[in-house]
């Protein structure tokens, strides 16, 4: 996974090395492991490599600059269209020592991994029932199980059954959920605020 520069460049040195094929040179690169987190705010030029499974939190939006295509070719045998103008003024040419987000798990606790005015994502690593109260929300809740399998229900007696890759959208009415894991699971929760 690649995010943010290893060097510090400005808007002219990217134009440069997108044109003679260089930018990926000057590119933070991670070998990413499970439980890796990377925070990418808006701006922050990233890519995900071949092998990588990844689950992305985002912002609702509608805008991708493509500043580079590894040479690719559409099916109409010609490069597929690049960014490179638009983009240049979009960057964030921010050097930082690290773009990880580095965190420490907490059995049956709410470890926060990203907070932004977009959302919020929290990780959930359960041996034991959690309730979570949602009462003062004004947002819906998005669970993603990343291991294990675990009961969902809600305060209306609503209940499914989840596991492993599966996702499940808690409507924004719902004031408390109770995760019951069977015996253990991992869940990545997510919601506006």
């Amino acid at each position: 996974l690649y995010s943010g520069f290893s060097k510090q460049i400005d808007a002219d040195e990217y134009v440069k090395r997108v044109e003679d094929n260089t930018i990926m040179d000057v590119l933070q690169r991670y070998e990413v492991n499970p439980g890796d987190v990377f925070f990418l705010p808006a701006g922050r030029v990233h890519a995900i490599g071949a092998g990588c499974f990844i689950a992305e939190i985002q912002q609702t939006s509608n805008i991708t600059y493509r500043i580079y295509d590894y040479d690719r070719k559409g099916p109409d045998g010609k490069g597929r269209e690049l960014h490179t103008e638009l983009a240049k003024d979009a960057i964030d040419y921010t050097l930082y020592p690290d773009y990880r987000t580095h965190y420490k798990a907490h059995t049956n606790a709410t470890v926060e991994l990203a907070d932004c005015k977009y959302f919020t994502t929290n990780l959930l690593d359960i041996d034991t029932i959690m309730v979570r109260d949602f009462s003062d929300q004004d947002s819906f809740v998005v669970y993603i199980c990343m291991e294990g399998k675990a009961s969902i229900r809600d305060n209306k007696g609503n209940e499914i059954y989840v596991h492993q890759g599966q996702t499940v959208l808690i409507p924004a009415d719902t004031d408390v959920v109770t995760i019951s894991p069977v015996p253990g699971a991992k869940f990545m929760e997510t919601y506006i605020g």
